[in-house]
């Protein structure tokens, strides 16, 4: 089992810290209490990911797909999907991304930074265009934001 290590916030970078973005198209397979599995397309790369469990720490496994079978696997995420564009941005504390949400989760804004070991994560000091941290709270989980309602999107992007 591989693990990542993550902490994630609501955010407002500057336009400057946001170049080069990868268009990401996410669905979820399965979506249940303390497990998902999505599928991806992410530029030219196709993933199929499992990962379990909540909060900081979670169980993960990914393997890359063929285009052809991402194509026959897609029509089953129908109604759990979302869009957003990636960025990565420079940070010397560990892996930082930006998910910029479009469609109906236009506006919400989301940093990312996956860290070595839960000590790292424990010390992280946030920089100050990060907002609240919503580590761990399920409303901000994507397989959450795959299936809000449209109603439900202000709400969550007021935060950002």
């Amino acid at each position: 089992m591989g693990s990542e290590i993550e902490r994630k916030f609501l955010c407002s970078p500057a336009a400057e810290l946001l170049r080069g973005g990868t268009a990401i198209w996410q669905g979820y397979l399965t979506i249940g209490d303390d497990a998902e599995t999505r599928l991806r397309r992410a530029g030219e790369r196709f993933l199929l990911t499992t990962k379990r469990g909540e909060g900081m720490v979670r169980g993960e496994w990914e393997v890359e797909v063929t285009a052809d079978q991402f194509d026959a696997l897609w029509p089953a995420t129908e109604g759990l999907r979302l869009t957003k564009v990636r960025y990565d941005v420079p940070m010397d504390a560990g892996e930082c991304i930006v998910d910029v949400y479009d469609g109906r989760l236009s506006g919400l804004r989301v940093a990312e930074v996956e860290f070595d070991s839960v000590a790292a994560a424990e010390a992280f000091e946030a920089p100050d265009w990060f907002g609240a941290e919503v580590t761990g709270i399920a409303q901000y989980a994507n397989r959450r934001l795959a299936t809000v309602t449209a109603a439900e999107v202000a709400e969550l992007a007021e935060g950002s």
